[in-house]
């Protein structure tokens, strides 16, 4: 009876089950005992696998843990966005993996549900009010270490560098096998066509040693059977060992676990390197923040600008009317009121070109209504001025002093003090110091010089003659499709077959070697370049940084001063202006010169805030949780 076309393999399955009960049976015990899994039992071991070892790189790179995943929430801020302010998109894979379809054979469908098991919660409730979102800055912080790609790609780099240390691990683990095959064939004779079968079932396991030495052992369990002719059967069993072990070249264990060793420090770096990563996002984040509140404010001066021009092109026109201004001067006073005009719509482009940009950074659609919170520079400034109340205070008494020095008096150039100096303006000597004790890439270019020596005492292994000392053993006999009417194989030591070999290789020709030990010397002076050029950098960004403390506070006590005698010319030159003892140039330069020194505050306040972060990044200081959130560094409590 032919076999069914359409299930050979269950044909042939059945076919077995009937005839060849033992076998069959040694082929059903063996797959149970094989323990397969699903796909998402896979990945689940590979999840628990990696996380295991990222907790352990943390607590021996930081001295503490912090929750880990790579996870993405099941509903994301984004998400929220396209759907709840109804924005384009260009199809489901727009929404996260959860709202894609399976394809054709995809292994588990339970990894694209909503609530599958390991997936974070999304993004802190955050309320729109009407159709629009409002994010304070640590809100934007939040949604940024959530939503960010690259944010996501860095935890990715981590988490694969833990597989690729448990894969070396797995080098070094006892592995198994158990390889089971099933053979049917048949062959024309005098007597007629005789057709026999094979079961054949086996397990191996082998072991490499840290100090070079590999061990391997297997069995193997054959049944033949006749299926015409008498249906005779026989029965072999194989059991073999050997021992391979380097003598000379490629023994020890510094050369064997080399491999194994580079991905524990690897795994290291990753989780240095995701530090560094999260303190400087999280300042980019901050800076990109109050860098759109700038801009915000400068739309904000550019149309009380706008206005006040306005009011004053009108009151030109009139004075022309009574005839107390002349026309020239009324056409002075039109061309800036437009380009006022011309100035506040082109603030407001900038700052939404800023919003947008700032958007892409947070991981959200740039077509969002997304706006942020205004009330922050505001906060901002009452913290400075806290921290640095005789730079920000103006002395009006001083300003409005009838005490003028004479013009050939000595000029004294007074440098900024360092009284007036801020909780970070710390001195540079300090300041260096905190960096070289905390700078996590500083400790990886560290590690990346005694790696590159390590790999040059392997390349000089390379050098010595192979002596390897090679042993085995083997009992019993297999079975093969002929050998069905034999009689059933014995398994007898005095019977087994011995040997030995030691094999040597002389070092007669080592040019590749010779070339990559050469290499290797090479790589060992470009990591301590590598070192020292990052030495020196650490050095400039923060003595650089120091002197972006020290530039943004002085410019903050003069765009302070800068502001009140730019509203005391404002309002003097309108007064003088109708009086008939000014022109209306000097009106409108007043307000110019109000305007720029407005802006230059704010940009100011902004440096100054944003180089004390920048500053305590650079000092390898401000600690960045899993959320994304800082803690600042706070002088004298390290």
């Amino acid at each position: 009876m032919p076999l069914p076309l359409e299930s050979p393999l269950r044909a042939v399955r059945d076919l077995f089950r009937m005839r060849w009960a033992p076998g069959g049976a040694v082929i059903g015990v063996c797959w149970v005992l094989s323990g397969c899994q699903s796909p998402q039992e896979y990945r689940e071991e590979a999840n628990e696998v990696a996380y295991g070892i990222i907790e352990e790189k943390q607590l021996e790179g930081l001295g503490e843990t912090e929750e880990f995943t790579i996870e993405q929430p099941a509903e994301t801020l984004r998400d929220r966005l396209l759907i709840e302010q109804d924005l384009p998109r260009v199809g489901p894979a727009s929404m996260g993996t959860n709202a894609l379809e399976p394809t054709e054979h995809w292994p588990e469908d339970d990894y694209l549900e909503d609530d599958r098991e390991g997936r974070p919660e999304s993004v802190p409730p955050l309320e729109l009010e009407g159709q629009s979102l409002t994010l304070t800055l640590n809100e934007a912080l939040l949604v940024a270490a959530r939503s960010n790609r690259e944010y996501q790609t860095q935890k990715e780099t981590v988490f694969r560098s833990a597989l690729e240390l448990d894969l070396e691990r797995y080098q070094f683990d006892t592995m198994f096998a158990a390889p089971l095959e099933a053979e049917i064939g048949g062959q024309g004779t005098d007597n007629g066509h005789v057709a026999n079968a094979r079961e054949s079932a086996g397990g191996s396991v082998s072991r490499q040693l840290k100090q070079g030495a590999l061990l391997t052992s297997q069995i193997a369990l054959d049944l033949t059977q006749l299926l015409t002719q008498g249906a005779g059967s026989s029965l072999g069993l194989l059991a073999d060992a050997s021992i391979e072990v380097p003598l000379l070249r490629g023994a020890g264990r510094w050369v064997v676990t080399e491999p194994l060793k580079q991905a524990e420090r690897n795994a290291l770096y990753a989780i240095y390197n995701f530090e560094n990563f999260k303190r400087r996002f999280a300042v980019d984040v901050a800076a990109r923040y109050l860098g759109v509140l700038q801009q915000l404010d400068q739309v904000d001066n550019a149309e009380e600008n706008y206005r006040s021009l306005v009011t004053s092109s009108r009151r030109a026109q009139a004075l022309a009317i009574e005839g107390r201004l002349p026309e020239i001067q009324v056409d002075q006073a039109l061309q800036d009121e437009l380009r006022a005009r011309n100035g506040w719509i082109s603030a407001q482009q900038q700052y939404a070109s800023a919003l947008d940009d700032f958007k892409i950074l947070l991981g959200l659609p740039t077509d969002a209504a997304v706006s942020l919170d205004r009330d922050t520079l505001e906060v901002l400034a009452a913290s400075v001025r806290a921290a640095l109340p005789s730079v920000t205070q103006v002395d009006d008494k001083e300003s409005n002093s009838t005490t003028v020095p004479a013009a050939d008096d000595p000029i004294n150039l007074k440098q900024p003090s360092p009284e007036d100096r801020g909780p970070m303006e710390m001195d540079s000597e300090v300041a260096i110091v905190l960096a070289l004790e905390n700078r996590l890439d500083l400790r990886v270019a560290e590690g990346g010089v005694f790696d590159a020596m390590r790999k040059v005492a392997v390349a000089a292994d390379g050098f010595l003659p192979e002596f390897t000392l090679f042993a085995e053993g083997s009992v019993g006999e297999r079975r093969s499709l002929g050998s069905s009417s034999s009689d059933d194989a014995e398994v007898r030591i005095d019977r087994g077959s011995y040997r030995a070999l030691l094999r040597m290789d002389l070092p007669l020709e080592r040019t590749v070697e010779r070339d990559a030990y050469r290499n290797r010397l090479i790589d060992v002076e470009d990591a301590v370049r590598n070192l020292q050029g990052l030495e020196d950098r650490i050095k400039l960004e923060v003595r650089s940084q120091l002197r972006t403390l020290l530039e943004s506070r002085e410019s903050l006590r003069i765009q302070a001063q800068s502001v009140t005698l730019a509203e005391r010319r404002v309002d003097s030159t309108g007064i003088l202006l109708r009086l008939g003892r000014a022109e209306i140039r000097d009106v409108l330069d007043a307000q110019d010169s109000l305007l720029s020194a407005q802006n230059a505050l704010t940009a100011a306040l902004v440096n100054y805030r944003v180089a004390e972060l920048r500053l305590q990044s650079n000092l390898g200081l401000l600690e960045v949780n899993e959320e994304g959130l800082w803690q600042e560094y706070q002088p004298g409590k390290l």
